[in-house]
C-alpha cells in the first residue's frame, strides 16, 4: 500500500468535497497498520500546517453502529482544533460530503493514559470531567460503503464534535446507567443508555489507551476523548435542529444550514 498516496486521496477528497472507492475494494492489499499509517500521515500534514490535536475520538463502540457499517471492532480517529465547535451552533453543510451526528459522553483527561495494560481504574484517574458531546462523523468513502481499515485509514470517520452540559465527576455519576434522549427538530427521535457503549464508556477508552499504544501514541492531559455513540448515526438534512439530553450530564444541541 502507498501510504503517501492514499493519503493525499484522502485529503484530496476532502477538500474538493468528494469521496473515493474504499482501499478495500481494491487488488492492493492494506493492513490494520497501514490504515493507521495513513490516519497518521494526513493528521502530521496537518499539524505541520498549523493544525492541533485537542483529542482522539471512539468509533464503532456499539453493537448497532458495528452492524450498521459492517464490522466487528471499534475505530479511532484524531480531533484537531478546527474540528471544535461551540454548543449551540449553527454549522454550515458545506464543510462535509455526507455528515451524520452521534451522540456520546466525552471524557476530558487531567494525566496522561498510555498503554499497554490501562485499567478502567487508571481511566478514572486520569480523567477530569465528562460532559455530553454531539459528534460530526463524515466518510470521504463513498456511500459509507467501508470496511474496518478504510475507517481506520479515513481518521475514524471524524469531522467535527461540539460539547456540551457542564463538567461533571466520574464520582457523581454512574455512565453505564446514565440515560440520553436525543431531539431531532424538536421531537424525540431516539434514546440510550451508557452501558450501549461497551457495556461502559470506561472500558472503551481503556481499549482505546491500549490500542493506541502499539503505535507509541498517548491519550493525553487536556485532550477530549469521544467514547463513542449511544445510539445509531443520524444523516442530517439542511435545516436540521439536534439537541441530546443526557441524565446529570446536561444537554448538548447543534443546528445545520446549507
Amino acid at each position: 500500500m502507498d501510504i503517501l498516496k492514499a493519503a493525499s486521496s484522502l485529503m484530496a477528497a476532502e477538500i474538493e468535497k468528494v469521496t473515493i472507492d474504499p482501499f478495500t475494494s481494491s487488488t492492493e492489499a492494506i493492513s490494520v497498520d497501514d490504515a493507521y499509517q495513513i490516519q497518521l500521515e494526513q493528521i502530521r500534514h496537518k499539524v505541520n500546517n498549523g493544525a492541533v490535536i485537542v483529542g482522539k475520538k471512539i468509533g464503532l463502540t456499539s453493537k448497532v453502529m458495528q452492524e450498521m457499517f459492517n464490522v466487528n471492532e471499534p475505530d479511532y480517529g484524531h480531533i484537531l482544533d478546527d474540528m471544535m465547535y461551540k454548543n449551540g451552533e449553527t454549522i454550515s453543510l458545506e464543510r462535509f460530503i455526507q455528515p451524520k451526528v452521534e451522540f456520546e459522553i466525552a471524557f476530558v483527561l487531567k494525566k496522561d493514559l498510555k498503554g499497554p495494560n490501562v485499567t478502567l481504574e487508571d481511566v478514572v484517574e486520569a480523567t477530569d470531567y465528562v460532559v455530553p458531546s454531539i459528534e460530526i462523523i463524515d466518510s470521504r468513502i463513498k456511500d459509507w460503503k467501508f470496511k474496518y481499515e478504510d475507517t481506520v485509514a479515513d481518521n475514524g470517520s471524524s469531522a467535527g464534535a461540539i460539547l456540551g452540559g457542564k463538567p461533571v465527576l466520574l464520582k457523581d455519576v454512574n455512565l453505564p446507567s446514565i440515560r440520553m434522549s436525543v431531539y431531532k427538530n424538536g421531537e424525540l427521535f431516539d434514546s440510550s443508555t451508557g452501558e450501549a457503549v461497551m457495556g461502559n464508556p470506561l472500558v472503551a477508552v481503556a481499549w482505546l489507551a491500549n490500542a493506541l499504544s502499539q503505535f507509541d501514541i498517548s491519550l493525553n492531559s487536556g485532550e477530549v476523548i469521544l467514547s463513542g455513540a449511544l445510539s445509531a448515526a443520524i444523516p442530517i438534512e439542511d435545516g436540521d435542529s439536534f439537541a441530546a439530553e443526557f441524565d446529570h450530564l446536561g444537554s448538548v444541541s447543534v443546528t445545520f444550514i446549507k
